[in-house]
């Protein structure tokens, strides 16, 4: 990434003091918002994700932004905006009030929707994914038109009840979404690299999902009367799983690579620069060795290779005690991470020949797609992205530096290809955010310190206009 000049325009005083003053109230409104149970994927938590969205389009009014409610065949969307402002560009914001279901509730050290503030964090449900994250731009563009101070450009807020469930409902909105029109979309979903490392994410990768399920027998059979005679479904399903990677951590699936660019010199090189720190990667995910595809580094191979990973197994007796049957059926869920170029109908079209070229008689094989996603990536040296980074070293201190993220944000993509836009992710959050586990938490400092980075990102980018 090319030298970052100095900034270009400071934050207007009373702009400045207004968040400073008002940091006390920007965390109870957070928690206000965490006690709201807002999981989309449950039945029961109907009534709580539309609390959630009438909290969220209470504020947005309140503070004076043009507001609306667009109602979908699932949760409603939430859509706001500032007055438009003559030649200064405009940004649109996006985030998601639904969280992850909470279980297991045991493992929590204190409710999950009652917020709790310990060691310097936050810990609920939702507190780093994503509501803690979006509302620190909420809070910066509200300030910002309270404090008396014009905004320097016009700022959009798309904020969806659907993100954890597929945004399926914001997919359909956007081919036609006039009102979405913009020239960045902003997105703070994502982490830093590392405490005290503040980083802008320039990549995430793609996803490809499937069940598949293996049938043998009409019923479990006896393993003493039939086995040796009968194939075994459980058996079947791990040798196929085992088949689609080597002990080397490559793909063998055949055509799988053919799309897979080289990752750029440019970007290797800065990313083995990075202070990474693999045994405190080993403490925090619990094992004893980090492993994966050979030939590239620990932050190449979670950032920019395509992996394959098994999620779950289904078969047999679960229960206590040994019970000595072939199972009539075993099932798996896995997925692919994909990098830029790779299509997901195309390694669907791939596993399928991989799974019919296999010798395994006695059994049925069925494949079942879920969903899929288009990587996606944006340029660390385009004018918005040097802008964020003037921004953040404004508000954290330090330059953020330029990362990949090995997860999915699917939504994106769709941004890029129906408004022609760019597109910033800016994480506040950290790697140890025990996103979609217990005992979530988001930093109070970096919380205060995204909504300030925030606010100095409107007056960078409307310099730089």
């Amino acid at each position: 990434m090319s030298p970052i000049p100095s900034s270009t325009r400071a934050l207007p005083d009373p702009v400045a003091k207004k968040i400073q003053d008002d940091s006390e109230r920007h965390l109870e409104e957070l928690c206000a918002w965490l006690r709201i149970p807002s999981v989309s994927s449950s039945s029961a938590h109907v009534d709580d994700m539309l609390a959630a969205a009438t909290w969220l389009e209470s504020k947005l009014t309140n503070a004076g932004l043009q507001t609306k409610r667009i109602e979908t065949n699932g949760f409603p969307m939430i859509y706001a905006e500032t007055p438009a402002v003559d030649g200064a560009p405009v940004a649109l914001v996006y985030g998601h009030y639904d969280v992850q279901p909470a279980e297991p509730l045991e493992l929590w050290n204190s409710p999950a929707f009652e917020p709790t503030l310990r060691d310097g964090n936050v810990y609920a449900r939702g507190a780093t994914d994503d509501k803690g994250q979006v509302l620190t731009h909420i809070h910066a563009v509200c300030d910002w038109m309270q404090s008396g101070e014009p905004l320097p450009m016009q700022i959009k807020f798309l904020i969806e009840g659907e993100e954890e469930v597929g945004s399926a409902n914001l997919e359909a909105y956007l081919p036609d979404a006039r009102d979405l029109s913009c020239d960045v979309v902003v997105v703070s979903d994502s982490s830093q690299y590392a405490e005290g490392l503040p980083a802008m994410t320039c990549g995430l990768r793609g996803i490809a999902t499937y069940e598949i399920k293996v049938t043998g027998p009409s019923h479990d059979l006896h393993s003493g009367s039939f086995g040796g005679a009968v194939a075994n479904p459980a058996i079947a399903l791990s040798q196929l799983l085992a088949s689609m990677m080597d002990q080397s951590g490559r793909i063998q699936i055949k055509g799988f690579y053919d799309d897979v660019q080289p990752i750029p010199d440019a970007e290797r090189a800065a990313w083995r620069q990075l202070p990474s720190d693999e045994p405190q990667m080993r403490a925090e995910s619990g094992v004893e060795a980090l492993h994966g595809e050979s030939g590239f580094t620990t932050d190449e191979r979670r950032w920019a290779r395509p992996t394959f990973d098994v999620n779950g197994i289904t078969s047999g007796h679960q229960g206590e005690g040994v019970k000595t049957i072939i199972p009539s059926w075993a099932s798996a869920k896995f997925s692919f991470r994909l990098v830029p170029n790779q299509v997901p109908d195309a390694i669907t079209q791939a596993v399928q020949e991989h799974i019919a070229a296999l010798d395994l008689p006695g059994v049925q094989i069925e494949l079942l797609p879920d969903h899929g996603a288009s990587a996606m990536v944006t340029k660390s040296d385009s004018p918005y992205a040097i802008a964020a980074s003037r921004a953040i070293e404004s508000a954290f201190g330090v330059v953020p530096v330029p990362i990949r993220e090995g997860g999915s944000i699917p939504i994106l993509a769709d941004f890029q290809r129906h408004l022609g836009c760019d597109v910033l992710l800016l994480g506040w959050g950290q790697n140890d955010d025990a996103m979609h586990s217990p005992n979530e938490k988001f930093s109070v400092a970096d919380f205060h310190r995204g909504t300030l980075a925030s606010a100095h990102l409107w007056a960078e980018l409307a310099a730089d206009s």
